[in-house]
């Protein structure tokens, strides 16, 4: 066990140090990957004014030793990285460090603020599941992770900041500016957080101890400390990404609220091509993503304790959540509906005369600012969005499924992808290929899976070290009798449903590329690049904002109450027990 768990841990320092030479030899390539000139780009960025002469950029290619091509400035980056020295920027001139640190330490505060938000959420979300005993289907909370953050954030800057005059809307000057861009990102991913832990809790309250520890009259609040004690292990390493989410792919809440942090400071490198200034926001990110996995990994070791190592582990059961089947079919018909009515209606007509209309019987959701049919547009942004999403999901799940079994490299590659904002993915997606739904989509998938990929690495260590499939072993089942019965039953359940989960999430993501211009390309009637469109004029027209907004959450809360639904539908009677197979049966090669 010691030799597996230490050739494991090889494997994701192994696996690290190659995906982190990876990503900032892609980020130290940009230039030469966006196929334009790194000197006019500079060159631009220091003085829009001036006149590319030829002697200009030479000037320029020769300050900054373009001339020696991109393998010679990556290996003289790193030389001088290696010394302490983060580089000098190329449009400031000044040192890179001290805006990367200044940056990190805004991000920082801004995710302590922003986690505070999601635990107090996730604690007001988890409380009913404690008191009654029994989960729900947990429509509520997926919508309210499929809030779009940036829309969030708009809504908060206008009625909090603009009319009713309480908070800041703009800087960082104090911790008044806190307060809302910390609820914008926080109440999202509250909402994720708290439907994960009210997911594993029924079946943890359904055990024997519980029944025992409530007869022998153990408070309930040490009977739910308890609980939530047993069911926080898989989930930690949620919270730590979720925290370097926070951190890195605030992009949008930051550009709204003008807040200097380190991921508005990657994107602005990226945008002017500020090489050394990127280098070292991305290299800031990773190794605080780095710093994080290692956290979660040791909290969670402490949470199992001794019966991880010892193969002593008791899995809770498996318990379906129910939901009444008239939750989906509800949501399922008024997202329907809407979407074929929409369908029926012209999404690129113009009518100026039109522009920003209330809802009436001619424009049932209003019009945009340009006069077009914002039913129409949200009609036939609907394939675009949620089939794009729905297809990253699913690949998702099956790498992360794949992945769950090789935790070492599971690991070692999911702290570098989690700490990479879909916008950096994005910027360097569309430098090979170009800003357009095909490269968002690519962005995306590209980053999707760390969570599912950790939350099942989780569920495979717990399912090995559990005392019953020691039971089996010694009985006589062989590895892919395991691996069929009770260990891909274990794993794939959970991790379906969190992926569900997801599926609003990544088309959040897609939405926030597309609110930043990597994504669809107008007049594309994508439902991200219809809340870009309509979020300048969301104080005077907000029908056409909030008709993305609310489409978003009725896909996640369908998502989630469906499949509580089909699952809540199976047999209710107990399952007949699975007899291992024989000894004398022929042991397969399948490594479980």
């Amino acid at each position: 066990m010691k030799s597996a768990v230490r050739k494991s841990v090889s494997t994701a320092a192994l696996t690290r140090i190659v995906c982190l030479i990876a990503v900032l030899a892609t980020v130290g390539l940009l230039p030469w990957l966006s196929r334009r000139d790194p000197a006019l780009t500079v060159l631009r960025a220091r003085s829009a004014e001036q006149e590319a002469t030829e002697e200009a950029l030479s000037a320029i290619r020769e300050d900054l030793g373009l001339d020696a091509g991109p393998l010679s400035l990556l290996g003289s980056w790193a030389a001088d990285l290696l010394r302490g020295d983060f580089g000098t920027s190329w449009v400031s001139g000044t040192d890179v460090l001290p805006s990367v640190v200044a940056g990190l330490q805004v991000s920082l505060g801004l995710m302590g603020a922003a986690l505070g938000v999601a635990v107090v959420l996730a604690a007001a979300l988890v409380a009913p599941v404690l008191v009654r005993g029994r989960g729900s289907a947990g429509a509520f909370a997926a919508m309210l992770a499929a809030v779009p953050e940036f829309l969030l954030a708009t809504v908060a800057l206008l009625v909090c900041g603009v009319w009713l005059g309480w908070l800041p809307t703009a800087g960082w000057a104090g911790p008044e500016y806190l307060v809302l861009p910390a609820l914008a990102l926080g109440v999202p991913a509250g909402g994720l957080l708290g439907r994960l832990a009210a997911d594993a809790l029924p079946a943890v309250l359904d055990e024997r101890w519980v029944e025992l520890w409530r007869g022998a009259g153990v408070s309930r609040a040490r009977v739910a400390g308890a609980a939530l004690r047993r069911v926080l292990p898989p989930l930690v390493p949620q919270f730590g990404m979720v925290a370097v989410g926070l951190t890195g792919g605030a992009v949008a809440v930051e550009m709204v609220f003008a807040v200097p942090g380190i991921g508005r400071t990657a994107l602005g490198a990226a945008k002017s091509q500020d090489l050394p200034l990127l280098q070292g926001s991305v290299l800031a990110l990773l190794l605080l993503g780095l710093v994080a996995g290692a956290v979660a990994v040791a909290v969670r070791r402490r949470l199992l304790g001794p019966a991880l190592r010892d193969a002593g582990l008791t899995l809770p059961p498996v318990r379906p959540v129910r939901a009444h089947p008239s939750i989906p079919l509800t949501l399922a018909a008024v997202l329907g509906l809407t979407i074929g009515w929409g369908l029926l209606r012209d999404p690129y007509t113009v009518n100026t005369a039109a522009r920003l209309a209330a809802p009436s019987w001619a424009h049932p959701l209003g019009t945009d600012a340009l006069g077009r049919d914002v039913l129409a547009r949200l009609g036939h942004g609907a394939a675009a969005t949620v089939g794009t999403a729905a297809a990253i999901c699913a690949l998702s799940l099956l790498v992360a499924l794949a992945l769950g079994f090789l935790p070492g490299v599971a690991t070692g590659a999911a702290d570098i992808a989690n700490a990479l904002p879909p916008v950096i993915v994005g910027i360097l997606v569309a430098a090979a290929t170009g800003p357009g739904t095909g490269g968002a989509a690519l962005a995306v998938a590209l980053i999707s899976w760390p969570a599912l990929s950790a939350h099942a690495a989780a569920l495979v260590q717990e399912v090995r070290a559990s005392a019953f499939l020691t039971a089996q072993r010694a009985m006589g089942a062989t590895p892919l009798w395991i691996l069929t019965r009770h260990v891909l039953p274990s794993v794939a359940g959970p991790v379906a449903r969190h992926a569900i989960l997801r599926l609003p999430g990544i088309a959040l993501a897609l939405a926030s590329l597309g609110f930043l211009g990597l994504g669809a390309q107008p007049p594309t009637p994508e439902w991200g690049l219809l809340l870009d469109e309509s979020r300048a004029y969301v104080e005077r027209a907000p029908w056409a904002a909030l008709a993305p907004a609310v489409a978003l959450a009725l896909l996640a809360g369908l998502a989630v109450s469906g499949a509580a639904s089909v699952q809540g539908r199976r047999v209710k009677r107990p399952a007949p027990v699975d007899r291992p197979a024989p000894v004398e049966q022929k042991e397969t090669s399948v490594a479980v």
